[in-house]
């Protein structure tokens, strides 16, 4: 028999852990691992939009640990959970690409708008959905107590995402939309 994505087995509205026991969909913890889903995918659409071949391979990269980070939080808390594959260097990757682009952008002065390129766009949208990642596990860490590695993580990759929006304004001749007061 061919292999079939669907199972029916969520036709009720819950899911499977890792691990095997069901849980609502909109489990907190599904909540979380789904909103890093959607980051992944979102990155996705960022990444096919660039040429830069060391920005196109941190996102990449990312996607990878994202997928990862994924996988450990759709693990059953009550049964060994698969370990979390980041790594203190994956946070640090993080920053020196940080610093590398902050280097070559102006100061910032204003609050900054999304817009001016598609890609610049992109950026902001996997910084918001960066956010509310971090703000879900957040939640289901005071729940359960999670890798802080994980929350250090996402925290720092909001703030890569908002760097690197600056940075392909930059790149593409884009004008930085900038936030006007009435």
């Amino acid at each position: 028999m061919p292999f079939r994505i669907y199972t029916k087995t969520g036709d009720a509205g819950e899911t499977a852990l890792f691990g095997g026991r069901r849980v609502p969909k909109d489990d907190l913890r599904v909540e979380s691992y789904g909103t890093v889903d959607e980051l992944n995918a979102f990155i996705g659409v960022l990444r096919d939009q660039l040429h830069q071949p060391d920005v196109r391979q941190t996102l990449f990269d990312t996607q990878n640990r994202l997928f990862s980070l994924g996988a450990y939080l759709a693990s059953d808390p009550d049964k060994p959970i698969l370990p979390l594959d980041l790594l203190e260097a994956d946070v640090l990757v993080l920053e020196n690409a940080m610093d590398h682009m902050d280097a070559e952008l102006p100061e910032l002065r204003n609050f900054i708008l999304p817009g001016g390129h598609p890609a610049v766009s992109a950026a902001h949208v996997c910084r918001t959905v960066c956010r509310r990642a971090e703000r879900l596990v957040v939640g289901l860490h005071h729940e359960q107590a999670l890798d802080p590695l994980a929350l250090q993580y996402l925290n720092r990759l909001s703030d890569y995402f908002f760097v690197l929006a600056r940075f392909l304004a930059q790149a593409f001749d884009a004008e930085e939309v900038v936030w006007k007061k009435r």
